[in-house]
């Protein structure tokens, strides 16, 4: 029997949304704080996704705060036009773009009156739209205009946990099927389903909910929930939701962010019925595997390949790859990593095993490769002046962990991951023997190294514990990148490749 294995788009890409069109199948994620917003996959199984671009490439506010920005994106096809409806959070709320081809364009915003999180779209046999929001409350809308036409109505809001989100709406047969995020998107998270006869109510639970939850297992997969439903070509049901993979001792550390899973979804007496989501999984009826694009960027093309990605915008001149042709060069917009406004431009970590390697020309600027959470959670390797230094900044606190002189001229810069190095306890001081019975409590060790012709030194193996959601906070996932913060510098490559 052919398998697939979970996550389908792992890393950094919580809240997926599915549609499909024919054969074909379009996929969306949140992006918060990072432009260009809302990755776009498309696949023809289910299983295996590649990016075509990004919905919105518009930047956010300089002000947007880390984990702000654009939520929860709903896609759906309707009369021809994809539409793709999110919230900003960080201004102007819920927002629609549509468009006649998933590649672009795409249109100019019509912001929809109507306050909440996590839209959804869904038509009716008359041709009229509902969107429902988080809270959870359904409003008919004219989305040419973005006016409510009436409502917002209130609906279920879930069995009583927390945090009630995430409804998406379906019409199956008679009946309209209501899917409800709720208790928190922590180890709480879960998803709940119910029925009625119209969208206006009255609304009749599921005598099965949870329709998935992990909460209080000891699966692989935590976090479940948010999930949305598809129906494929060959009439079997699937879902798509966020996850997450804890690792080390508790409270257990999760780096890449919330990932994109896949589920079976089975109907009977009228309810949709999921069991536990799982690493591996038998595979939907169509196989068809799409060529992924190439983890190693030469820099060859004119323009920057939809993967990459920056804090809240990419300023106008701060990056180009006309100016040496064959190199990204990167000028600074900001004098520190600590602050909103630098010259970023990076990749989300996908594996918890993974190498990233860049080949740097910094000239007279300060410049180097990132690995980041936000402003205040960042492992940076930096060139400067004819020194090569390790900086760690955690919360509050920063320090330069070692540095090395390297002679002048391009240089390779490397960062690993690496799960069978994990450092032990903080309790336990570096060198000294781990006593029996204590368990490693981080989830990876992050080493970084510079390579020249001559030799190539290891200038410190950091705990990843300090780049993770449980010390950072926040809704996103490790992220690698390339930055300045002083002058101009260029990058002749950039390579990422999971360590089997």
């Amino acid at each position: 029997m052919r398998t697939y294995d979970n996550p389908v788009i792992p890393g950094f890409h919580p809240d997926p949304s599915v549609c499909r069109v024919g054969e074909d199948y379009y996929l969306v994620c949140s992006s918060f704080e990072y432009f260009p917003g809302v990755p776009l996959f498309h696949s023809r199984d289910l299983v295996h996704w590649r990016q075509l671009g990004n919905v919105l490439d518009r930047p956010l506010p300089e002000d947007a705060p880390a984990s702000g920005g654009i939520y929860a994106p709903t896609i759906r096809h309707h009369d021809g036009l994809f539409h793709v409806i999110t919230t900003d959070v960080s201004g102007g709320g819920n927002l629609l773009v549509t468009a006649e081809r998933p590649e672009g364009p795409w249109s100019d915003p019509v912001w929809i009156d109507l306050p909440g999180i996590d839209p959804d779209l869904a038509w009716d046999d008359d041709g009229d739209c509902w969107c429902a929001v988080a809270g959870v409350a359904v409003a008919r809308i004219d989305t040419r205009t973005g006016k409510v036409l009436e409502g917002p109505l209130p609906m279920w809001s879930g069995t009583g946990l927390r945090d009630p989100e995430a409804p998406h709406l379906y019409r199956v047969g008679d009946w309209w099927y209501l899917l409800v995020a709720e208790g928190g998107t922590a180890l709480g998270h879960g998803v709940s389903v119910a029925r009625a006869r119209s969208p206006r109510g009255p609304w009749e639970p599921s005598p099965g909910n949870p329709l998935v939850s992990h909460r209080g297992t000891w699966e692989a997969v935590q976090c479940t929930g948010h999930a949305d439903l598809v129906q494929a070509a060959d009439g079997s049901w699937w879902a798509v939701l966020l996850g997450t993979r804890p690792r080390g001792w508790f409270p257990e550390f999760h780096v890449l962010g919330r990932e994109t899973f896949l589920a079976p979804v089975e109907w009977a007496d009228g309810w949709p019925r999921m069991g536990p989501v799982k690493e591996r999984h038998p595979a939907p009826g169509v196989w068809h595997p799409v060529e992924q694009p190439p983890v190693r960027d030469d820099f060859t093309d004119p323009a920057l390949a939809p993967q990459w990605i920056s804090p809240r915008g990419r300023p106008a001149g701060s990056s180009s790859l006309t100016e040496r042709p064959g190199w990204l060069t990167l000028t600074a917009t900001g004098d520190s990593l600590d602050r909103p406004g630098h010259t970023f431009v990076g990749r989300r970590q996908q594996h918890a095993d993974c190498r990233a390697a860049a080949l740097l020309d910094p000239g007279s600027a300060r410049a180097g490769l990132s690995v980041r959470i936000d402003e205040a959670h960042h492992y940076d390797l930096e060139v400067s002046g004819g020194v090569a230094s390790v900086v760690a900044r955690i919360g509050p606190l920063r320090q330069r962990i070692a540095e090395h002189p390297v002679p002048p001229g391009p240089l390779t810069l490397v960062v690993e991951m690496r799960t069978d190095r994990v450092p032990p306890p903080t309790a336990v001081a570096p060198g000294q023997e781990v006593p029996p019975g204590i368990r490693p409590a981080g989830p990876d060790s992050v080493t970084l190294s510079i390579e020249t012709s001559e030799s190539v030194v290891r200038l410190a193996e950091l705990d990843g514990r300090y780049l993770s959601t449980q010390v950072a906070g926040g809704f996103t996932g490790r992220v690698i990148g390339m930055y300045v913060t002083e002058h101009r510098a260029a990058f002749d490559w950039f390579d990422y490749a999971p360590i089997s």
